[in-house]
């Protein structure tokens, strides 16, 4: 009875501790919720705060990649220090992990490397500026129009409205060409005229149809002159410099209007021509005579003479 007496009063501690143990437990659980509920509001709250203050400051009011870049690291501020609050909450000994992660702080860093080469390479380009939220760049043959840095990564969009994002590590290695961050920029086409042509001439036809464009700046005046003289035509180029929102269109309308004056004051502008070869069975009246032939043509006769002499004498051998 006494054994018996013992193991329900030990067994109804055990029920009690258990119960104490689960009320607890519920209690810190419902206080931890709460807690990750106010860190998410105040994440959120620390955010809008942060972009009505940097709003507010004269140097970051028209600057939209501190005040993203700067939001986004308030919010993730806030949400660790809430997550850290909650597991003390549920009784995790934080400091323990801390030290554990400072033990292991070199393997962290070899895991995360590339992550936190981006996050460093994302403040770096935020420093150093090379370019801001809606210019249009050139990232590794990506061109488009920034729309956002964040700790990770850059996202671009380019003229066919198709989303880019590349790691701020690949943007800060690579080479940056920024389209639009002067003012102006210079148009280059390329034109070729033929080598009989008046070059001064078409000069002057050029630097007429690229000063009549109404986009074409005044000053400095658009320039033409003889940039390389290739195989079978003479390379004139035309330089016109425009406002940098304009370069686009404006080079397209160079083109079509330097095509149409060189017409119009009918200078050639030669393309390559192919000379047929007679070769086989074709017939031999068409080969011109031996001495109107060029070197490369005689060349090619003979060779193709003797070519069908030596496939007679193997039919010949096949024969006998």
């Amino acid at each position: 009875m006494s054994a018996g007496e013992s193991a329900v009063a030990m067994d109804a501690a055990m029920i009690a501790k258990l119960t104490d143990m689960a009320g607890d437990f519920a209690v810190n659980f419902g206080v931890a919720l709460l807690v990750f509920m106010a860190t998410l509001f105040a994440a959120k709250w620390a955010a809008q705060g942060t972009r009505r203050a940097l709003s507010r400051v004269r140097g970051f009011r028209h600057d939209p990649t501190v005040l993203s870049f700067a939001v986004q690291v308030v919010r993730v501020i806030v949400i660790i220090v809430g997550m850290i609050a909650v597991l003390q909450r549920l009784g995790v000994q934080t400091t323990s992990i801390i030290a554990v992660l400072g033990a292991a702080s070199l393997a962290v860093g070899l895991a995360l490397q590339g992550t936190l080469s981006n996050v460093a390479a994302g403040v770096m380009l935020l420093v150093l500026r090379p370019y801001r939220v809606g210019d249009v760049v050139d990232i590794g043959g990506n061109v488009g129009s920034v729309q956002r840095l964040d700790l990770f990564t850059t996202q671009l969009s380019n003229g066919n409205n198709v989303k880019i994002v590349v790691p701020n590590g690949k943007v800060l290695g690579d080479v940056i060409l920024n389209l639009s961050g002067q003012k102006t920029r210079r148009i280059e086409i390329k034109f070729t005229v033929g080598y009989g042509e008046n070059l001064n001439d078409a000069r002057k036809v050029l630097e007429t149809a690229g000063s009549a464009h109404p986009k074409v700046l005044p000053d400095p005046a658009p320039w033409a002159g003889v940039t390389a003289l290739l195989d079978s035509a003479v390379e004139v180029s035309l330089h016109a410099w425009v406002k940098s929102e304009d370069h686009f269109q404006t080079q397209a309308d160079l083109f079509q209007a330097g095509k149409e004056a060189l017409d119009a004051a009918d200078i050639e502008i030669p393309f390559p021509h192919q000379v047929a070869v007679p070769y086989g069975d074709e017939d031999e009246a068409n080969v011109p005579p031996r001495d109107a032939q060029t070197p490369a043509l005689r060349a090619s006769t003979v060779a193709d003479g003797r070519n069908r002499e030596g496939s007679e004498r193997d039919d010949q051998g096949e024969e006998g």
